[in-house]
């Protein structure tokens, strides 16, 4: 059986990368058989990735909030990776797999907050909860036991928010998983800029945490790692929350037929 037979592949579009998970059909959320993820610059070579990957799904579920270039490039990819698959372009819409979309006009909640929701809540079900999204953007998102999304609040992410403070300066902080930390209160402008900006998403999400009576929250995203230590609240990091989603609303069965 190749790598794709029998299987679903998942896609999360966002505004930095593209995210990609395929899993056996019917696996438990989260069960992945293969991942990758590329930069928006590298979807070139996306048609090579997926043949060396042999991908054969007979269901794709993707989340595009990247335009109309980017879903193009994967359109395109899956034109000729996977020919006979059923594909569907994931949008927000009032109701879908146990949760339902609390916003004023449902269509505009971004799909990649709606797929997190549903993913956090098949993570821990049955519970109030803040989702923490620490991407190109940070978004700070409630649901509640019940499965309501009752909305949330966007910021720029850590590094669109430090390179805002810097661009007038030589000291750009550079920020990826693997930056140190800074003291609370630095001594140089680089790690104050960065103590600064950490300081302003966690108490973002903290804020939201306490307006949420103290529910759990779930962090994901690139900036997490970053995030998550600062937080002076306990907070469950967990990898790819949208496509933990996307994979979720496949199992939930059927598809949304208006996208």
């Amino acid at each position: 059986m190749s790598a794709g037979a029998g299987t679903w592949l998942v896609i999360d579009a966002g505004n930095t990368r593209v995210k990609w998970a395929l899993a056996d059909a019917g696996a438990p959320v989260g069960r992945w058989r293969l991942q990758g993820a590329m930069a928006q610059g590298m979807l070139d070579t996306l048609i090579d990735t997926w043949r060396e990957a042999g991908l054969e799904p007979a269901r794709v579920l993707a989340a595009n909030v990247a335009g109309g270039a980017v879903r193009a490039a994967i359109e395109g990819a899956l034109r000729v990776c996977a020919p006979d698959a059923a594909v569907e372009w994931f949008a927000s819409v009032p109701s879908r797999a146990g949760i339902r979309n609390g916003y004023a006009n449902p269509a505009q909640l971004g799909c990649d907050r709606f797929a997190a929701a549903i993913g956090a809540r098949a993570l821990a079900p049955g519970q109030d909860l803040v989702i923490a999204n620490c991407g190109t953007a940070t978004t700070v998102d409630a649901i509640t036991a019940d499965g309501a999304f009752i909305g949330g609040m966007i910021l720029p992410g850590l590094r669109l928010m430090s390179g805002a403070l810097a661009r007038n300066t030589a000291q750009l902080p550079q920020i990826d998983a693997d930056t140190a930390l800074p003291a609370t209160f630095a001594d140089n402008t680089h790690d104050a800029i960065l103590s600064g900006c950490l300081a302003a998403q966690a108490g973002a999400i903290e804020r939201a945490i306490a307006a949420h009576g103290g529910a759990p929250c779930i962090i994901s995203g690139g900036a997490a790692p970053l995030i998550a230590p600062v937080l002076t609240v306990p907070a469950r990091h967990v990898d790819n929350i949208v496509m933990l989603g996307l994979h979720a609303a496949l199992l939930d069965g059927g598809m949304d037929q208006t996208c």
